[in-house]
Order: C-alpha cells, then sequence, then structure tokens
C-alpha cells in the first residue's frame, strides 16, 4: 500500500502490474499481479467499472519496427498564470508506435500547422525520417476533409511528408482508438504533470517539465505493453529504424475546382495551406472557369466554351500569381 501511495503521489501509474515490476526490481520480492490486486481491491483502492468495454474486444496493431510509423496529436494544460494564458496551453506529442518512445514534447499557445510541420522536422533531424505518420484529422494535420473551399489541397505538413516519401494516416471520423497508444501517452503525461508540486505558470517552466517527464518516460518508466516491461528506450535504441518507402514523386495530387472570375480578374486555388490568387485578367471577369490542378501545376479552363485561359506552374513564394510574371 505504501508503494502505491509512492507512485500514485509522483503522477505515476500505480497499477497491479507496474507494483509488481517495483517489488521485484526494486525491493527484491516476487509477488503476482492477482496477488497484489486481490489485496488493493480488499483495501477499497480499486474502482470497479463494470461497464467498460473488454480489452479483448478491441483489435490491436503496433508497428513492427521503430520508425515505422509516428503518432502525434496535441492536447491542453492550464497555466498558473491565467491573466498572462487565460485559455491555458496546447502540447504537441510525437510518440513511436513500435516501442512508444516519445520522440517529441513541446507547449505552444495554439497549435499550427507550422508548428506540426517544424516540431515534425525537429523529431526527424534527431532521430531519422519515418515510414508513415498516424493522426486524427485535424485541420493542423490534414485538409482533406475540409470545409468548402479549402478540402482538395494539401496544407504545409502534408507537403512536407509528401516531399520526404512519407506515406500519410488518419484514423477514421469519430475512432479515437485508432491513434489510442497517443492519446493513454497524453493521459499520462497529463496525471504526471498535475501530480508536481510546483505548477508551471510560463511556457518555459512547462516545457522544463515536459523534458524531465521525457526522460523520465523513455528511460526509467516500465512499459507493460513492451516484452519483459522494458523501458521504450531500449527497444528503440537496440533495434534497427525502418526507412520512409519507395518515391511519392508519382503520386501527384490531382484536383478540379469550379470558380468564377472576381472582379479583380483572378481566381483563388488553395495551395500548400494557403490561398493563391492566379490572375486571369480583367477582360474575363465573371467567366465561369474550371481550375485542373496538377500538384503546382494549373491550367484555367472557359467552363463554357472550354478555352484554355491560362497555364501555369505555382510559384509558392508568393501569392498572387501575375499573368506575366515580374
Amino acid at each position: 500500500m505504501r508503494l502505491r501511495k509512492e507512485l500514485t503521489d509522483t503522477g505515476l501509474d500505480a497499477g497491479p502490474e507496474t507494483i509488481a515490476w517495483h517489488l521485484e526490481h526494486h525491493h527484491r520480492h516476487r509477488v503476482s499481479r492477482s496477488t497484489i490486486s486481490r489485496h488493493l481491491t480488499a483495501a477499497g483502492l480499486v474502482t470497479p467499472e463494470p461497464k467498460k468495454r473488454p480489452k479483448s474486444s478491441y483489435i490491436r496493431f503496433e508497428a513492427s519496427m521503430p520508425n515505422e510509423t509516428w503518432q502525434s496529436d496535441f492536447t491542453h494544460y492550464p497555466l498558473d498564470d491565467t491573466t498572462r494564458f487565460p485559455k491555458g496551453i496546447e502540447i504537441i506529442t510525437w510518440l513511436e508506435d513500435c516501442t512508444r518512445y516519445a520522440l517529441h514534447l513541446s507547449a505552444h499557445r495554439t497549435i499550427t500547422t507550422e508548428i506540426v510541420k517544424a516540431t515534425f522536422k525537429e523529431a526527424a533531424a534527431q532521430h531519422g525520417i519515418p515510414a508513415s505518420t498516424l493522426t486524427d484529422n485535424g485541420m493542423v494535420y490534414t485538409v482533406r476533409l475540409a470545409g468548402i473551399g479549402r478540402q482538395g489541397g494539401r496544407n504545409g505538413f502534408e507537403q512536407q511528408l509528401h516531399h520526404w516519401h512519407v506515406v500519410q494516416k488518419n484514423s477514421r471520423p469519430n475512432h479515437p482508438t485508432t491513434c489510442g497508444k497517443v492519446e493513454r501517452f497524453q493521459q499520462t503525461m497529463k496525471n504526471w504533470l498535475r501530480a508536481q508540486r510546483d505548477q508551471p505558470s510560463t511556457l518555459a517552466e512547462l516545457q522544463i517539465l515536459l523534458n524531465r517527464f521525457r526522460t523520465e518516460y523513455n528511460t526509467t518508466r516500465p512499459h507493460r505493453s513492451l516484452p519483459h516491461r522494458a523501458t521504450p528506450a531500449t527497444p528503440y535504441n537496440q533495434m534497427p529504424k525502418a526507412l520512409p518507402g519507395p518515391s511519392r514523386d508519382a503520386d501527384t495530387h490531382d484536383r478540379i475546382r469550379h470558380d468564377r472570375v472576381d472582379k479583380s480578374g483572378t481566381v483563388t486555388l488553395r495551395v500548400h495551406g494557403q490561398l493563391r490568387h492566379l490572375g486571369i485578367g480583367r477582360t474575363h471577369k465573371g467567366t465561369h472557369v474550371i481550375l485542373l490542378a496538377q500538384d503546382l501545376n494549373v491550367r484555367v479552363v472557359n467552363a463554357i466554351t472550354g478555352e484554355l485561359l491560362r497555364e501555369l506552374t505555382i510559384d509558392t513564394s508568393k501569392d498572387y500569381q501575375p499573368r506575366t510574371p515580374k
């Protein structure tokens, strides 16, 4: 009971299996999981959850090699300084699927696509480029399910994956268990953060705590899903790493957009998460057009006559795409 209280007070898991591991490795006592569970139940320390879905009903999957799949998600956490951070902040996670190794943790005021892309590149610089990623359908990760006027293109993160030949996988809508590993990791992380005596007031203070937790999680905390309850760092550092697959250059992004030339003689097309303005000419004001896009190559056709009004390659460094580049 004393060991359970110590683990709980530090924000760590304190179930029968975890207690058994600590008793064996730190106290030289080997006690079965069932015996520990029986004592915890008798002491009233276990809350029965008869309506909870049994684990056997889930289809379990995991990558077979490190860096085969990286999962990512972000979560909210409040700060003590509610004047400067009235809505708290957000923490983004990159978690390796096979070994549960925490690749990256960082705190930000708000998670954006640029932050997702930057943190992914930072993690890749430290640990190598993964073969695939797995996330939910948040707009910072993908625009494939975006609303009218935004769907069909790639945001900056999706374009980065395509450039590095990384396969992008997304969960089905309303199926959070697909990304269950990173969801469970965030629960463990927030439990640990809440157990700390000095709660952070700034982003810098929270980042210090996140760095401590990441080190402890990767190198000292036993993980029940790994063989012999190893720490995530052990298999991640020992096993060979997966690499990105064949080139995705042939995986072009083809789409069709219907638009109408506005009074300034332009139409819009979202490319790499940003809205680009394509100059067509004021003489075509009000003309209904069809945009045929294949990655950065675009053809603008009169929807009624079929006349080719413009053909261009998008310059991603500019918003406005003039008819006659300067």
